[in-house]
């Protein structure tokens, strides 16, 4: 496979192993806010576009949606290496970019301006930039294009969008919350919910109860998540996970956490909202980022200005 017309090695940054560490793409558009570049881009063409980026290329982009999360996993990197200074299992951050790496300067400019500790820039010509992503060891990969997310997840990477929006930067520890049906989990139950309607999700709920529940899209990032989770004790620890479900705790919760548990995947607080909105909740978490499949609980959480990444089941 041809390697991204080009790769920028941050020698600034200590480079990871990516056979162990948890790697995170992310493209452009998602951790800086572009979306007046981008509009100059689709407006006025390519050429027009780079010679804004060069015109400019020591002015910072402002932070996108996804800037504090990955100013959280880096302050959980800083935690590993205080326990641990030889520990290889760390998040290591590379950034995606359609830029050329004539345009893509004023990137590496802003990343090293926030003290962001991105690995690598890679600039990639080819329309379908997440052919990629599987070379580069990625485990989460998010984008603000959905064509590219709908392919990372046919690639078998768990790959989310991110919708520009205000957000404020939340304080440490990194707080990540995951949706359940479709998400962490298949969506045998939803397509059940479709067909037989709520009493008959639940009487499924109650058969297959000591039944597992299939891998969702994220299944794989969380269980790495929770893999550097558990380098640290419950108090100390720099990482919180949360699971946000429509499922009610009576009908439907039992299965959900014997899932885990048999995945042997911990999570710090579970909520079971009935079909309750999730934006008061979250509010109150204060996430880093937030993984939903539906479009309405995205809408809810942006309403209180948390970071949100929508999983389409729908690609």
């Amino acid at each position: 496979m041809a390697e991204p017309e080009s790769t920028v090695i941050n020698t600034d940054v200590k480079q990871k192993d990516s056979s162990e560490a948890l790697v995170i793409a992310v493209t452009t558009r998602a951790i800086f806010n572009l979306e007046e570049e981008h509009k100059l881009y689709l407006e006025k063409g390519k050429e027009e576009y780079t010679r804004h980026q060069q015109a400019n290329q020591d002015k910072p982009l402002p932070p996108g949606t996804a800037f504090a999360f990955i100013q959280a996993v880096q302050y959980v990197n800083e935690k590993i290496l205080e326990s641990n200074p030889a520990e290889k299992d760390l998040f290591d951050i590379l950034v995606l970019s359609n830029n050329s790496p004539e345009s893509g300067v004023r990137i590496v400019n802003s990343a090293k301006h926030y003290g962001l500790e991105i690995s690598k820039f890679c600039f990639v010509s080819d329309e379908d930039s997440t052919q990629y992503l599987k070379s580069h060891g990625v485990k989460l990969f998010l984008s603000a294009d959905r064509i590219d997310v709908c392919n990372a997840l046919r690639r078998g990477v768990s790959a989310a969008l991110v919708f520009q929006q205000e957000v404020q930067a939340p304080s440490t520890p990194l707080r990540v919350v995951f949706d359940g049906d479709a998400v962490l989990f298949s969506d045998e139950t939803d397509q059940i919910f479709q067909e037989r309607g709520l009493e008959g999700a639940v009487q499924y709920e109650r058969v297959m109860e000591a039944v597992p529940m299939g891998e969702g899209p994220l299944k794989a990032f969380a269980m790495h998540l929770g893999k550097i989770r558990k380098k640290f004790s419950q108090e100390k620890s720099p990482i919180r996970t949360y699971l946000v479900t429509a499922r009610s705790g009576r009908d439907m919760g039992i299965r959900a956490i014997k899932t885990l548990r048999e995945w042997g995947l911990a999570i710090d607080e579970a909520f079971f909202m009935d079909g309750a909105p999730k934006g008061p909740i979250l509010a109150q978490i204060q996430p880093h980022i937030f993984f939903d499949d539906g479009l309405h609980n995205i809408q809810g959480a942006q309403d209180v200005g948390v970071p949100s990444a929508w999983v389409p089941s729908c690609c």
